[in-house]
């Protein structure tokens, strides 16, 4: 079997990076991870890879002058790695249409909320103040469309009565955890694919 190369991309400790890295040592994964890259420099996921010995690229956005340099340098990275798949775990930027565009259906991402409910930042926090009974995570293609990409995979967790957003989000990245290698190997082996603003599923081996 020949694996697929992933590309990685985290702005902080990329806890979900580490659970990719630990599922693709298994020997009938269907991707390897061949880099990890950050925006930041001091990115403490970035150790944590070169521990793994994998490489580890920091491409700091305050080394160029505009968003464009710098996404432009990140795409350059990505292809250096010869990447057939970029996975976005905790990577705090937002994207231009030219980069997810380069990408598009070869970009996925992990989103600590049931999509299409609450798209953006302090999701834990909103889902209790909403009420909601279930919460969970979804990856996602990335489209320009911020969280708003076709739906691969999700999980549910409960939402306990006594629940603060510290205590809900601890619940909900143990089930990331779970979620975003089950993910990505579907799409490295053909099981699901972006075609336009859908995901198709397919049962094909």
């Amino acid at each position: 079997m020949t694996r697929k190369r992933v590309a990685v991309l985290i702005s902080g400790r990329g806890s979900n990076m580490a659970a990719l890295v630990e599922a693709a040592r298994a020997p009938g994964f269907p991707g390897e991870i061949v880099a990890v890259m950050s925006d930041r420099a001091d990115a403490a996921g970035l150790e944590t890879a070169r521990a793994e010995r994998i490489a580890a690229v920091a491409v700091p956005r305050k080394d160029f002058s505009d968003k464009a340099a710098h996404e432009a340098a990140m795409i350059a990275a990505i292809e250096a790695s010869g990447a057939d798949l970029v996975c976005l775990a905790g990577y705090m930027r937002l994207l231009t249409a030219g980069f997810v565009d380069h990408f598009a259906g070869r970009m996925i991402n992990i989103h600590p909320s049931l999509l299409p409910l609450f798209p953006g930042l302090d999701t834990h926090r909103r889902a209790i103040e909403a009420g909601v009974r279930i919460h969970g995570a979804t990856v996602h293609f990335v489209t320009f469309e911020m969280d708003g990409g076709p739906i691969i995979a999700q999980a549910a967790v409960p939402v306990e009565p006594d629940d603060t957003p510290d205590s809900l989000s601890a619940r909900v990245l143990a089930a990331e955890h779970r979620l975003y290698p089950q993910a990505l190997a579907m799409v490295l082996r053909g099981e699901v694919a972006m075609d336009g603003s859908r995901a198709v599923f397919s049962t094909r081996s």
